[in-house]
């Protein structure tokens, strides 16, 4: 097991010394944490594509969630957008699958109702998921839809008096086979607008299956869902989202903690190759003394610096309130296209031990290729920019 640290290698220019103490020591707690209690169930966990039920009181009793939510955390006030994206960073450093559960959990669920739900809805809910007593889901992308899903989402719901019932199918849904509450997100058919459903575990009609055989995130119990019928009483309905404007307010948010997540993976795969490159020897000394090995290591640096330089200003735009989607679409797009690059010299580092899982290089590598997907991908975050800088809309 690596040894506990509370500075990484990989902050060449020091980025965490801008956390005042308070938050630079929940992020050393979460290191420590994630270090000696997770990292020990990761490969087994990955080849076997398993999720470690014993992960959630694992969670439960570290504390780390909910720190985002005023009034609802353990820490008062919340913490900044400064820390939680160092927190998503500092989990996909060990495992992008682990840090996708808690992101799923702590991030879309609950931002979910801590944005878009009522005082009454946000006290019902959020204590228990804050403990981690509950555990949360985020359903909005289809078997059929993808990027389109504002304007073409399949899943209706239709009111009968204060009951709704939902129809439709979603897929990709990390949690959801597990999870108590899930968000789902679905068409009114009154005026078509999108509306946000908190469906309790073991309604009628709501079938979660276990997605199999990815190459990609296989902790995460990624599931297909089918809802046929599904009553949902009005007081599930979040009261505060009354179309896909508001839910895009929640994507905006939840897309820059993505491009931290992938900020993590470049982490973890650089300090993996730069371990590896002092340890291993050819012709005589360590690969670490080759120019060329040197070169692929200073370049993957070179990355993660940019990545974390401009994933700092995007965070100071959000506690500022003034940051905009073409924001945090260019910091997805960017840091992922990075994140790519970086996977794959690491990788390369290792020679034919890179395919190798005990060497954890592989797992990220693979794991990139989901995070460089979802959460929009980089055209269509490239054309959510492109659009801001030009004044003109290249969408089809």
């Amino acid at each position: 097991m690596e040894p506990l640290t509370d500075k990484l290698t990989a902050d060449f220019y020091g980025f965490e010394a801008l956390l005042p103490d308070d938050e630079r020591k929940l992020l050393v707690k979460a290191r420590e944490f994630m270090t000696r209690d997770v990292k020990p169930l990761v490969n087994e966990n990955w080849e076997a594509g398993t999720f470690p039920k014993e992960l959630i009181g694992m969670f439960r009793g570290s504390g780390l969630a909910g720190l985002p939510y005023e009034g609802y955390g353990e820490h008062k006030p919340a913490v900044s957008h400064l820390l939680s994206g160092m927190m998503a960073m500092e989990m996909s450093r060990t495992d992008a699958s682990v840090a996708t559960f808690f992101g799923v959990h702590n991030g879309l669920a609950m931002y979910s109702i801590y944005s878009g739900g009522s005082r009454e809805q946000r006290d019902r809910w959020l204590p228990e998921l804050a403990a981690m007593d509950k555990i949360g889901a985020f359903a909005m992308t289809e078997p059929l839809g993808g990027s389109d899903v504002a304007g073409g989402m399949r899943t209706t719901a239709e009111r009968h008096g204060d009951t709704w019932v939902l129809n439709g199918a979603k897929k990709w849904i990390g949690n959801a086979t597990f999870a108590d509450y899930v968000v789902v997100w679905a068409r009114d058919l009154g005026d078509n607008h999108v509306k946000g459903f908190v469906v309790e575990k073991g309604t009628p009609g709501f079938v979660p299956e276990k997605i199999q055989g990815k190459t990609a995130f296989r902790i995460v119990e990624n599931a297909e869902i089918t809802l046929t019928e599904v009553r949902v009483p009005e007081a599930n309905r979040l009261q505060g989202i009354n179309s896909f404007r508001d839910v895009a307010e929640i994507l905006r948010a939840t897309r820059g903690g993505v491009a931290w997540q992938a900020l993590g993976v470049m982490i973890g795969a650089y300090e993996a190759a730069l371990a590896y490159a002092q340890e291993r020897t050819q012709f005589g000394r360590p690969i670490a003394k080759f120019q060329l090995v040197q070169d692929l290591l200073v370049k993957s640096l070179g990355n993660i610096t940019a990545s974390w330089g401009m994933l700092v200003q995007l965070a100071r735009l959000q506690d500022a309130g003034i940051f905009k989607d073409e924001h945090s679409s260019l910091a997805k797009a960017f840091v992922t296209s990075r994140m790519r690059e970086v996977v794959a010299w690491s990788r390369e580092i290792f020679g034919g031990n890179g395919i190798v899982l005990g060497y954890d290089v592989a797992r990220f590598f693979a794991d990139a290729e989901a995070i460089y997907s979802f959460e929009g991908t980089r055209e269509m975050n490239t054309l959510i920019v492109g659009k801001a800088i030009t004044g003109q809309s290249a969408f089809v």
